[in-house]
């Protein structure tokens, strides 16, 4: 199945770890990697073209949406029959894409579902408020801002993202009921280490994610 699977990495100043998670990968089998530069101005495009990765550049930092937009066209652009979101900070363990996989069977879109009690406090916090705010939307989610996602061909179809930042995770989740998207959430671990801790939601970004959902989701009316 690995050939029909695609996975895009959005990814900013993240040449440090971007190397190790794109040898992860392809050590599992996955081999069709999209790398989404989102306007870095270290060395994460280079590094990651070395390791093998397709690397698409953005002229500047326009965000974590922007970036998901770029991949998923790109690896639609490929005839991909799946997709798999993947954080380029190494928080996730390659070796879990094979849970999303078999969701995917059965499911249109797959999340990957961090257990709460090992994150690190401000991202627990963060990520608590933002699935209150995912539920006010789109409904009842745990963990709706993991990166960890699996597309399945309709949810590739149907689903449209408008934000350019985070509020991306929470803008996907609201749009499966009103498309009849199938959805499964799978239980994964996360891998936090000092690095990773660094990244993601706290409360503050979780309050400007907010308006970016709230603004997103007016765009979905007026579309």
């Amino acid at each position: 199945m690995t050939e029909d699977v695609w996975i895009v990495i959005p990814a900013f100043e993240e040449e440090q770890m971007i190397g190790s998670v794109i040898e992860g990968l392809k050590k599992e089998g996955y081999n069709q990697i999209i790398v989404v530069d989102d306007g870095s101005e270290d060395q994460t495009a280079e590094t990651a073209k070395s390791h093998g990765a397709e690397v698409i550049q953005h002229k500047e930092n326009y965000g974590l949406g922007a970036s998901l937009r770029t991949g998923l066209k790109e690896a639609q652009s490929r005839d991909a029959d799946f997709v798999i979101t993947f954080d380029a900070d190494g928080q996730h363990d390659p070796r879990e894409i094979k849970k999303l996989l078999n969701a995917l069977e059965e499911a249109d879109f797959v999340v990957g579902n961090r257990k709460t009690g090992e994150m690190p406090l401000n991202k627990r916090l963060g990520n608590t408020a933002l699935d209150l705010i995912t539920y006010l939307f789109g409904g009842p989610f745990t963990d709706s801002q993991s990166g960890f996602r699996g597309f399945g061909p309709r949810a590739l179809e149907k689903i449209t993202i408008w934000s350019n930042r985070y509020s991306v995770s929470s803008e996907i989740i609201t749009q499966l009921g009103e498309k009849d998207l199938r959805f499964k959430s799978v239980p994964i671990k996360g891998i936090f280490t000092e690095y990773s801790r660094a990244s993601g939601t706290t409360i503050a970004s979780g309050i400007r994610i907010f308006f970016d959902l709230l603004r997103a989701v007016v765009l979905h009316k007026i579309n």
